[in-house]
């Protein structure tokens, strides 16, 4: 493979998501390795991407004109072709393609991503009812990729494709640190995402209730009806939240520095790179028992039932021992090293290899 057609049309204008930050992160390491030409809608886009990075213009994926972009990279010469998501348009397409599924979330929780026009949330919405259009979708691939070995297993027991599945683990940006955290004096307990139902914030709050030395620190935006529902909550059960509505990196990376520990407890999840950020930062992770966070996380994780706040209360409890903290942040560097953008590059490429 001579030269490799990234598709980084979902790369955010605004702030990153999961998505936009996988593609960005990617085309970083595998521009080391291969030759990269990114498929792009809008020019801003490449502002996150290497300086030298070849380019090609095309629709935006929400554009009728997706129907017809296989034939766009087909006049393009276009050999092989990665898309981090399953959307993109295949119709004649005469070059390898591996399209990308991160997860089965919203089989389980419908509600669609608002930032998407209302035509578009209601084709999410009918999309989600049955496995039918994900078999369709990804079986015109050659190679489905996945973030995870839990979103591997799912896709495999939903017989979702023919095709052969291959694990690139999402990841973090920068490196683990070196060593072990001291234990902080803060009480401080982190969380970053969004606040859509299944996050289950609301039992971080009720949690918080039974910790009254502790604060916690809700990082990411949140719209004015979410933000009244939680301080109505928080008063309610007497817990100490803060409201940051956005943190930038730099903010970001201070705080988990300084953090008791980082907490989620969601019901559901893709991968959780929030955790990966925390652990390279030697930071505990506090977290909801489930299968991808047991993954990511490890021996490193402290795990709680889902919607028990003194569940996660004795967690954050046992923290408080200096010894066990102490361990847990080395443990944390550990588990994030299994985690890095050259090595995912690398498990893309081997699969576009074994397509010849």
């Amino acid at each position: 493979m001579k030269v490799l057609h990234f598709d980084a049309r979902f790369i955010r204008l605004d702030h990153h998501d999961g998505i936009s930050r996988f593609s960005v992160e990617l085309i970083k390491s595998l521009a080391k390795k291969v030759k990269v030409v990114a498929i792009i809608y809008d020019l801003r886009q490449l502002e996150h991407l290497p300086m030298d990075i070849e380019f090609v213009v095309l629709n935006n994926t929400q554009s009728p004109a997706e129907l017809f972009i296989a034939s766009k990279l087909n006049k393009l010469g276009a050999t092989h072709v990665f898309s981090p998501m399953q959307i993109m348009g295949t119709a004649g397409r005469k070059y390898k393609l591996i399209l990308t599924l991160h997860d089965l979330i919203y089989y389980r929780h419908r509600k669609p991503p608002q930032d998407l026009n209302f035509f578009v949330q209601l084709i999410w919405r009918t999309y989600h009812l049955s496995y039918l259009p994900q078999r369709l979708l990804l079986n015109r691939a050659d190679a489905i990729a996945t973030v995870s070995k839990t979103t591997k297993k799912l896709i495999e027991e939903y017989n979702l494709t023919k095709r052969e599945v291959g694990v690139v683990y999402n990841a973090a940006p920068g490196k683990p640190a070196s060593s072990a955290r001291v234990m902080p004096t803060s009480k401080k307990l982190l969380y970053i995402g969004s606040f859509m139902p299944y996050k289950n914030v609301e039992t971080l709050v009720k949690a918080l209730g039974l910790l009254p030395e502790y604060e916690l620190q809700l990082l990411s935006k949140i719209d004015d009806s979410r933000r009244l529902v939680l301080s109505q909550l928080a008063e309610r059960v007497q817990a100490k939240i803060v409201f940051h509505s956005g943190v930038s990196d730099e903010e970001y990376t201070a705080l988990l520095q300084e953090a008791f520990a980082l907490v989620s407890a969601s019901k559901d999840e893709g991968f959780g790179i929030p955790l990966v950020e925390a652990m390279q930062q030697g930071t505990p992770v506090v977290v909801s028992d489930l299968e991808i966070f047991n993954e990511v996380a490890g021996k490193a994780g402290k795990y709680f039932s889902t919607d028990n706040p003194v569940d996660f209360a004795k967690r954050i409890s046992e923290l408080e021992d200096k010894s066990i903290w102490t361990e847990t942040s080395r443990l944390s560097i550990i588990q994030a090293k299994q985690f890095n953008w050259d090595s995912s590059a690398e498990f893309l490429l081997e699969l576009f290899r074994k397509l010849g």
